[in-house]
């Protein structure tokens, strides 16, 4: 589920509801491993995370700290907090990009009218209770090693909602919900919560033959995605951003 670097007291959640990895924060040059590590993560979108796919970041990453599990079991989040904590000395930023396959296809795929009895259920019973999981395990191991930042990612559905994408952009809402929440109540304790609504068709290797012919500004790269990360987490608490959008220069922008 998270993957965490030596220079760095971070951990994070990817892809599947069921196993993920994740970017990190360094200490002196946190913002080069930031970017390294988001964009191996991102790398490996789309697809079930294994103990293959943990060795290719321990091996992209030499003394990283690598685990499998599930994001929706309380044991295996506090496990891959505790042990980050434990390897690294402390823990000072959480990285969440959880998502789920629809059963629809992507992004929920179709008319809700059209859309199968069980639609809802990778939203409902996968990726909300993993995203809430995450948020208050991490939220309450950040509070206790004295503050911190959270990061949420989530897609523009978080914003409005889309014709065809019903069942994902409830499971966005629902983020943007619990996000809003945590930074209400994290605030005065000291951590600094934010969610990262990536409004953009991400360009990686995954899906490069279907974006042939686009121009580079239509779509975000993950080295964006990345700097975003880092931006949110080297504020200052007399300037801290709760909710950031990112979206390429030549993709649409709804106020």
């Amino acid at each position: 589920m998270p993957i965490s670097t030596p220079r760095s007291r971070t951990t994070g959640v990817g892809e599947s509801a069921r196993a993920g990895a994740a970017g990190v924060r360094g200490a002196q040059s946190r913002q080069d491993d930031c970017v390294r590590v988001l964009h191996r993560r991102l790398e490996y979108r789309g697809g079930r995370y294994s103990e293959e796919t943990v060795e290719a970041f321990r091996s992209a990453l030499p003394g990283a700290l690598g685990l499998v599990g599930d994001a929706r079991s309380e044991t295996d989040v506090q496990h891959a907090l505790d042990a980050t904590r434990d390897r690294f000395g402390s823990l000072d930023l959480v990285v969440n990009a959880i998502g789920t396959r629809s059963r629809g296809g992507s992004f929920g795929g179709g008319a809700l009218v059209d859309s199968p009895a069980d639609a809802m259920e990778p939203y409902v019973d996968e990726l909300v209770p993993a995203i809430f999981n995450v948020v208050r395990l991490g939220g309450r191991a950040l509070v206790e090693g004295g503050g911190g930042t959270l990061v949420q990612i989530t897609g523009g559905s978080a914003r409005r909602a889309i014709g065809g994408r019903g069942p994902w952009a409830a499971g966005a809402f629902a983020t943007r919900a619990l996000l809003q929440s945590a930074a209400l109540e994290l605030r005065e304790r000291g951590v600094h919560a934010a969610l990262l609504i990536v409004d953009a068709t991400i360009s990686s290797r995954k899906n490069a033959a279907r974006l042939e012919g686009r121009q580079d500004d239509e779509t975000t790269t993950e080295e964006d995605v990345a700097a975003a990360v880092r931006y949110l987490a080297a504020q200052s608490p007399r300037g801290w951003t709760h909710e950031l959008q990112i979206t390429p220069r030549l993709d649409r922008w709804v106020p």
